[in-house]
């Protein structure tokens, strides 16, 4: 008997069980059994039973001592490879660079504490790969002492390989709380998680111009960003010896004050923007007219109070709409609760209180929506009464989908809608803070209790957060990303950022135009640690294991050689 495969034109091939005998002088066949109905496997297994293979139960011979997950760890590790990444933390072979480099893929993979990092991943290939299956978090703790005296190293490497002469640099900073009291660093100060009344730290991210992380610097929770620039400046001049730099930062971190210090530094130019008081005073002066837009929705102008500087007037229609209907929402709902807060005086429970008590009343109504700017309030013993004060909110609504954009660049370096783009790439830092923060990364809440641990768990993060920038720029066909970078470069600079059709099918469909699932990062690395190493053995005494690791899929294995095309 044998198995035969008969062609069927363009249905797939019969598969029959036959039998071939002598008729006379003639050898002739005939089929016993149509198989083609049963799977693949089955057909095979009968095929080796008709030639005599014994068969035996995998699991009565063999068995699955351990299983580790092992795709996602090999992907970052991948990565880290193609950034020469270990040559990135120190050029010589080293157990603390090994640790560092467990830290940043659990980071990345599974940010957690430093104890239950060295719990979760032997739960991974990761301890068996970098050889620190022994480590507890008190080695992890030694090894955050042993990256930050190299972070000044560190970080000149990075300038070196994404700054460049003239290029720029973008600064911004933000906040995270802080679990506990001791730390130096923690002070109360402007909160940009929404936590108020809680200890912060603050920290700044300076960037080449893509987004790329460069440096990372830690303060005290109560320092003012406008105090964090100019050694950023002296920074890339002094210890990266960047010479030449377009520093691009936001209107409450490149103040006058600032500009007034970086006209002293040689080589130094800037992109910042105009706070809205500065606005203000160019649409009271004349400056700023409405019908200058009719045709175009940027515009320069120059002015006295900045001299030497181009200021480029942008008007965002659908910003002012918005802003606009925003506001108007926000006086009608504080309108209704002083409503009913005026009915309470007349013929409620605040009937005959005092003034003090009618404004404690009235006070959580204005803090809650901020619009007390705009509200006229009477308030005396017994009485209370309010309107809204029209000519302020007309005096705001002018400015409405206003901003300037100024810089020191002339026109011949540099065109002014190629200055409110790179004005905008700030966004890329807000990108990376949210990712940091939140999304990924999870750089808060900060645990540690001492200075110098608070600032090598930050800078570590900022080390993940550079090797998973890489990794989404791989991935990009594979993510909810835009694929097509390039429009950016030429698109409306004004304009809200779109995405591009392509980015949008991708969105709404959730799969690609080849019909595979779109993913986010995190869900991408879940399908990667699909693939495990098995660790398995022969079931006798003594016997050697080996290890059988799961086959990539076809959408795993595009990842891994996406990862392979990563450029520094």
């Amino acid at each position: 008997m044998y198995i035969e495969r008969v062609p069927n034109r363009n249905s797939p091939p019969a598969i029959l069980m036959r039998e071939s005998f002598r008729d006379g002088k003639k050898v002739r066949k005939r089929t016993l059994g149509n198989l083609s109905s049963l799977p693949a496997d089955q057909v095979e297994l009968i095929a080796r039973v008709i030639r005599g293979d014994r068969l035996i139960a995998a699991e009565d011979h063999f068995e699955i001592v351990a299983s580790f997950h092992h795709g996602h760890v090999d992907a970052v590790l991948r990565a880290m490879k193609r950034l020469g990444f270990e040559q990135l933390i120190a050029s010589t072979h080293s157990r603390e660079r090994d640790l560092v480099l467990g830290m940043v893929a659990a980071r990345i993979l599974e940010p957690d504490s430093k104890l239950a990092t060295t719990r979760w991943w032997h739960t991974t290939t990761l301890p068996a790969e970098l050889g620190v299956a022994d480590a507890d978090e008190d080695d992890l703790y030694d090894a955050m002492d042993w990256v930050l005296k190299r972070q000044p190293h560190i970080e000149k490497k990075l300038a070196a390989r994404h700054l460049t002469e003239g290029g720029l640099v973008l600064f911004d900073m933000t906040s995270s709380y802080f679990e506990g009291v001791t730390c130096p660093l923690a002070a109360l100060g402007k909160s940009r998680d929404g936590k108020k009344g809680t200890l912060q730290v603050n920290w700044g991210l300076l960037t080449d111009e893509r987004g790329r992380p460069v440096a990372v610097s830690v303060f005290k929770g109560n320092t003012g960003d406008p105090k964090t620039l100019i050694p950023q400046v002296h920074k890339v001049k002094e210890d990266f010896g960047i010479k030449t730099m377009v520093i691009v930062g936001d209107r409450g971190m490149i103040t006058q004050t600032q500009i007034d210090e970086i006209k002293t530094i040689d080589g130094v130019d800037w992109i910042a923007a105009l706070k809205p008081a500065g606005i203000k005073e160019l649409v009271e002066s004349g400056n700023i007219q409405m019908e200058l837009f009719d045709k175009r929705n940027l515009f320069e102008i120059t002015h006295p109070n900045y001299p030497g500087e181009r200021l480029i007037v942008c008007l965002n229609p659908e910003l002012r709409k918005l802003r606009g209907h925003k506001r108007q929402s926000l006086i009608e709902a504080t309108s209704r609760e002083l409503e009913k807060v005026r009915s309470m005086v007349q013929r409620g429970r605040l009937k005959g209180k005092s003034a003090d008590e009618i404004g404690v009343r009235v006070g959580k109504v204005i803090n809650k929506y901020k619009m007390a700017k705009h509200i006229v309030l009477n308030i005396r013993d017994g009485f209370f009464d309010f309107h809204v004060d029209m000519k302020k909110v007309g005096a705001e609504t002018a400015l409405d989908g206003f901003y300037v954009i100024r810089t020191s660049l002339d026109k011949e370096r540099i065109s002014a809608e190629d200055a409110v783009r790179h004005y905008k790439k700030l966004t890329l830092i807000e990108q990376a803070y949210r990712l940091m923060k939140t999304v990924d990364l999870e750089v808060r809440p900060i645990r540690h209790h001492t200075e110098d641990r608070v600032r090598a768990h930050i800078f570590l993060c900022m080390l993940a957060y550079y090797v998973e920038w890489h990794m989404r720029e791989a991935w990009r066909e594979l993510l909810f990303c835009d694929e097509d970078q390039e429009a950016k470069k030429t698109r409306d600079a004004v304009a809200p950022a779109k995405r591009s059709e392509a980015a949008l099918q991708k969105v709404h469909a959730k799969v690609r135009g080849d019909g595979s699932e779109v993913h986010s990062f995190q869900t991408l690395l879940a399908r990667l640690s699909q693939i495990v190493r098995n660790l398995c053995r022969v079931r006798s005494m003594g016997a050697p294991t080996f290890e059988v690791v799961t086959t990539p899929d076809p959408k795993q294995r595009r990842a891994y050689e996406l990862l392979e095309r990563l450029e520094v």
